[in-house]
């Protein structure tokens, strides 16, 4: 393992923004940095803090259409420290890497934005349209007070965004490899299942929950809830905590607490899975309560300039063109494409993310440059 010194302008900030220990809701002044480098490119900087959160609206022109990097500073906890080779808050580079939280979740990224623009702004100062960037410190948190929040102020006042991209580590082997054009819905059920508590010795006495509700769950994991699409796999269920009981071996338990999740493509929609959800648990004669709560659309850009401008110039540095996907997790981007905008993820890849030991690689981070500056220049040209 060997440590190096290494200079450009996109590692240079990269370590600025890693070096800030910004753990969620917190910013700690990244979104100051980012800001005070696009003012000096004549962008109009509007904080937008919302409670816990800061949130960065930051554009550049009035004219459409309007191109926004979306991403955010927020980082997760980086577990115990002693774990770490390097410090978390030490950006350090290492055999080509720079370690440090955030490197690849998405403080990287943030820094090939800034740094692509930058070479943009400066080769093609009359550029048409508008650039924007909407920058949140609470995407890795409960996501109240974020990005959500600033997409509706901006509805409020009727302002849109045309194309973005988010800049969340969307690629596995190498830069580009993998964009991501599109994500699933999330839908989470709370379920409580009610039985009546008593000794196990007497379970005529008694009505044991987990027995009641074993069935129905095990009905609900073998559904096939659709077949997904060309973009989307087949909607998934699964239950994610489960409790019942005292502790206690010899008591049959009152109520048993269930937790449990949908990711669901385009086929079905969430009122769908409710009522067929609600449906099968009435089947099964079951005395409950249930709580949803809708954690994002499933959204897709599968067509268009964005879609485009981004294969051109993911293809113009790799050589080939990027694999079109939509799995994995929930991001920013299911706030912003129900308005309207084409939104495609683009960044890193995303093997040691929320990992002990986060890393990006730097050639990575050049050629994300490059890209993202290619985008602009097929959409803004």
């Amino acid at each position: 393992m060997e440590k190096q010194h290494l200079s450009s302008p996109v590692i240079e900030l990269a370590e600025q923004l890693i070096a800030r220990e910004s753990v969620t809701p917190n910013d700690a002044d990244c979104q100051t940095i980012m800001a005070d480098r696009l003012a000096k490119l004549g962008f109009h900087n509007e904080s937008m803090p919302f409670d816990d959160t800061l949130n960065l609206w930051s554009r550049k022109g009035t004219e459409t259409p309007v191109f926004c990097f979306a991403g955010h500073t927020d980082v997760v906890p980086t577990g115990p420290e002693s774990e770490w080779d390097t410090p978390p808050f030490t950006p350090t580079l290492i055999d080509g890497f720079l370690h440090g939280r955030g490197a690849a979740d998405m403080k990287g990224s943030l820094a090939a934005m800034i740094v692509a623009t930058e070479r943009f702004v400066n080769e093609h100062p009359a550029h048409k349209g508008s650039i924007a960037f909407l920058i949140t410190s609470d995407e890795e948190g409960p996501f109240i007070n974020g990005t959500t929040r600033v997409i509706d102020t901006l509805e409020a006042r009727n302002e849109k965004i045309d194309f973005c991209i988010v800049g969340e580590p969307s690629s596995t082997d190498f830069v580009g490899d993998v964009v991501k054009n599109g994500r699933r819905g999330s839908l989470t059920g709370e379920l409580t299942v009610k039985g009546i508590q008593g000794h196990v010795a007497y379970p005529h006495l008694a009505k044991n929950p987990v027995h009641n509700a074993s069935l129905a769950l095990h009905e609900m994991s073998e559904i096939t809830w659709d077949n997904g699409n060309e973009y989307f796999p087949p909607t998934s269920f699964q239950v994610s905590n489960i409790h019942a009981g005292t502790g206690a071996g010899n008591v049959i338990p009152g109520k048993l607490d269930v937790m449990f999740n949908f990711r669901y493509s385009t086929e079905v929609t969430a009122d769908i899975l409710i009522q067929r959800t609600e449906a099968l648990l009435n089947k099964h004669h079951l005395d409950y309560d249930i709580k949803w709560t809708f954690n994002g659309l499933p959204f897709l850009t599968d067509h268009g300039d964005l879609l485009h401008a981004v294969n051109y110039a993911v293809e113009s540095v790799n050589q080939k063109p990027p694999q079109l996907l939509t799995t994995g997790g929930t991001s920013d981007g299911r706030f912003i494409a129900p308005t309207g905008a084409q939104v495609i993820e683009l960044g890193p890849c995303n093997a040691t993310i929320h990992k002990v030991n986060e890393c990006v690689a730097v050639d990575d981070l050049e050629k994300l440059v490059h890209m993202y500056q290619g985008i602009l220049e097929q959409l803004l040209t």
